[in-house]
């Protein structure tokens, strides 16, 4: 006589089908000691209840006139846990793999970002790995686990458009480095890192739209134009030649 599904929430409200023979005219489906609510005869090797409150593991029991059944076993689920994610951000589009770390994911059948939801793949009882689907919108969203024991929803996610430069403040300065420029553009406040040529500069996030740097020197101490890249958890933007070198004046 199997049960389906053989496993669901400790809070109990888990639709299940008990298949069999001579269930015709079931009066009871018991979980344990306790009683199933919603108890339909579908056909005469078919009841359909829903499950209540219960713990651990028991066994499920189906009364007819003829007599009580074989127990088969249906085993309790907790809610699960999330503690953290992989990354909190990446691109609007998705397509990125991350992984849930936490408690009772052994059982995850969906993880939903805001309202969009994907599959996951179980690692074990305390990781599932998923693949971000696309965003709505730029923006944070939340995280929710759903489990055979039910949805936890405790972490959020950020989707984040690729960068752009409108306006680098000032765009020249000595070849030696070391001026403070302003970058003005979007979606900066995953900044990851700043690049002059191919030299990393150290920067600030003021806000979503602004940054504030310090110019590298170049490699070798020429001048000439430099193309300043903006990189994001979603991706690069590039200021072709974007801040100009200035040789040093010689007398």
């Amino acid at each position: 006589m199997p049960i389906s599904p053989n496993e669901g929430s400790t809070g109990g409200g888990t639709l299940v089908t008990v298949t069999g023979t001579n269930l015709s005219n079931a009066s009871a489906l018991t979980f344990g000691s306790r009683s199933a609510t919603s108890v339909t005869q579908v056909s005469p090797t078919q009841v359909t209840a829903v499950s209540p409150s219960g713990t651990g593991t028991v066994g499920v029991t189906v009364t007819t006139p003829g007599g009580v059944s074989n127990p088969v076993s249906f085993f309790y689920v907790g809610a699960p846990f999330e503690s953290s994610l992989s990354a909190t951000s990446g691109p609007l589009g998705g397509g990125n793999v991350i992984t849930v770390n936490g408690t009772g994911l052994s059982t995850a059948t969906s993880v939903s970002f805001g309202t969009v939801t994907a599959t996951p793949t179980v690692v074990s009882d305390s990781q599932i790995s998923v693949t971000v689907p696309a965003g709505t919108a730029a923006g944070t969203v939340s995280v929710s686990v759903t489990t055979a024991g039910g949805t936890n929803n405790g972490l959020s996610y950020t989707y984040v458009d690729v960068p752009t430069v409108t306006t680098i403040a000032p765009n020249s300065g000595p070849a030696s480095g070391g001026t403070a420029v302003t970058i003005i553009g979007t979606s900066f406040a995953t900044t990851e890192s700043v690049t002059f040529g191919a030299v990393h500069a150290p920067f600030t996030v003021i806000n979503d739209t602004t940054l504030s740097v310090v110019v590298p020197p170049t490699p070798d101490g020429g001048a000439g134009p430099s193309d300043v890249r903006v990189t994001n958890a979603a991706g690069i933007v590039l200021a072709a030649d974007g801040f100009t070198y200035l040789a040093a004046p010689g007398i």
